[in-house]
């Protein structure tokens, strides 16, 4: 993969300095070696996402790690949908769900260029940095990183969605979990809901994305999510039954209710893949959409 030559890399900051060496890892996520892609996701995770915190490069990060996923030739695609989902999110649990940026990011709207190269010189050019003096600033700058980054990967809606029909059911997984801290794009229930049951991590992520969306289930999700109901693996089955009580709770079947309660009763292990909250949280969450 090669980098626009007009991102001004050496310009630009992250967790260690001047990021001038993030155009050489970025190509290295595409090397035959793994060892030299494992190395290169591990220093772009610890630079330009370090600890969930963002930095003025990590925005001109997410077209080049986009580009990546969109090529079916990468390596690891999955790994770098990952990274692209903590650069464009950060730490922000999934229990924030529904996501709303304008909120979200009202403190980072007050920042000025001014604050920018203030924090930016006290924590990479002074000597003898005077923290105290923009510590009122400071924690508005790094949200004013983070909503770039978010804005950024906003902007590649339209391929996350067609990530959802990608032959890598880790990429589906994925996807799904990432989509659903944005605004829908059309197609998105119907490309959710066609996901295929037999493919497990996918199928159960794209239920808890279903889960998610706002408003009642339309006829095809909600087929998909009574047809997941039958299936051999549990997380299918839990994260269809979560969906179904979170979007429809006054019309929920019968074996979505059987589902919750079992999963309760037995406290169901486990996680989806993409998603912070347990299995067992999910249904905690049903449950008391229900009134249980």
């Amino acid at each position: 993969m090669s980098v626009p030559p007009s991102t001004d890399w050496a310009g630009l900051y992250h967790a260690y300095g001047r990021a001038a060496e993030v155009p050489e890892q970025l190509a290295a996520l595409s090397a035959s070696d793994p060892v030299v892609r494992r190395a290169a996701g591990s220093a772009l995770f610890a630079s330009v996402c370090h600890q969930g915190t963002c930095w003025p490069a990590s925005a001109p990060v997410v077209p080049e790690l986009v580009a990546l996923v969109d090529t079916p030739s990468t390596p690891d695609r999955d790994t770098v949908l990952h990274l692209l989902h903590a650069v464009a999110i950060g730490n922000v649990p999934d229990d924030e769900l529904p996501f709303n940026p304008e909120r979200a990011f009202a403190e980072a709207d007050r920042v000025r260029p001014a604050d920018e190269g203030a924090v930016l010189r006290v924590l990479f050019e002074e000597e003898e940095p005077d923290v105290d003096a923009v510590a009122e600033v400071a924690d508005a700058v790094a949200l004013r990183w983070a909503a770039e980054a978010y804005r950024a990967a906003e902007r590649h809606t339209a391929s996350f969605l067609t990530w959802l029909r990608d032959p890598d059911p880790a990429v589906v997984t994925l996807a799904a979990a990432l989509l659903v801290w944005f605004a829908p794009v059309p197609g998105l229930s119907g490309a959710l809901a066609a996901v295929p049951c037999d493919t497990t991590d996918a199928r159960a992520s794209a239920n808890l994305a279903l889960a998610h969306l706002p408003g009642r289930l339309d006829s095809e999700e909600s087929a998909a999510l009574t047809a997941c109901l039958a299936s051999q693996h549990e997380a299918v089955r839990v994260t269809a039954a979560v969906a179904l009580a979170r979007r429809q709770p006054t019309a929920l079947p019968d074996a979505a209710l059987s589902v919750l309660v079992h999963a309760d009763a037995v406290e169901v292990a486990g996680a989806v893949r993409g998603w912070d909250r347990s299995l067992r949280g999910h249904v905690a969450v049903a449950l008391r959409r229900l009134g249980l």
